[in-house]
């Protein structure tokens, strides 16, 4: 669908997390809290976003993300809509991380599965004592969160869709695979 491919391109001109913003802009753009968006709110919040596209577009995408036809988008029909496609190694490696951090193996990544995996110690809000190493890792894990959603547990799914955005500005799979090995330390 090529109107999608136009939506995926103009966020990743804004960088490797550009489709993780405008999903953070989802909140923004549900002017009634219904944690959904109806046609009208997402153009609005397309438009204000930054993110330019003709009417047809607009109308295009919405009906592509609808999955369940209830015309209104969910955020997670958005984000799947969205989501560049990625080969199996990037899934794999992916999934890798995620359980690195799943210590308990419970499906979530919590303050508690951060303990031991994630040193607070060299953040600077740490460093001044401005925070304490659960603030450190609530801050961590709400950089991965849904936007409407910063309940302090990842799902694999959130986790996923954080990294769809950086695979996306990355060519080489081995290239991504390497830069997840080397900062997951797997």
């Amino acid at each position: 669908m090529e109107a999608i491919i136009k939506l995926r391109k103009k966020c990743l001109e804004r960088g490797a997390l550009g489709i993780h913003g405008l999903a953070r802009f989802f909140r923004i753009m549900d002017d009634n809290g219904s944690k959904s968006l109806d046609l009208e709110e997402f153009r609005k919040g397309l438009q204000d976003a930054g993110v330019p596209l003709e009417g047809g577009d607009v109308e295009e995408i919405f009906h592509f993300c609808d999955k369940n036809k209830s015309g209104t988008l969910d955020f997670n029909e958005f984000l799947e809509a969205l989501r560049p496609p990625m080969s199996k190694a990037r899934k794999e490696i992916i999934g890798e991380a995620f359980q690195k951090l799943d210590r308990t193996g419970d499906g979530l990544v919590t303050v508690e599965d951060l303990r031991g995996v994630y040193n607070s110690c060299s953040h600077p809000k740490f460093k001044s004592g401005e925070w304490t190493e659960d603030q450190v890792f609530r801050a961590f894990l709400d950089s991965f969160d849904s936007p409407d959603n910063k309940d302090g547990k990842i799902t694999a799914e959130e986790f996923l869709n954080y990294y769809s955005g950086v695979s996306a500005s990355i060519d080489s799979d081995d290239y991504f695979v390497n830069m997840m090995k080397a900062a997951w330390k797997l």
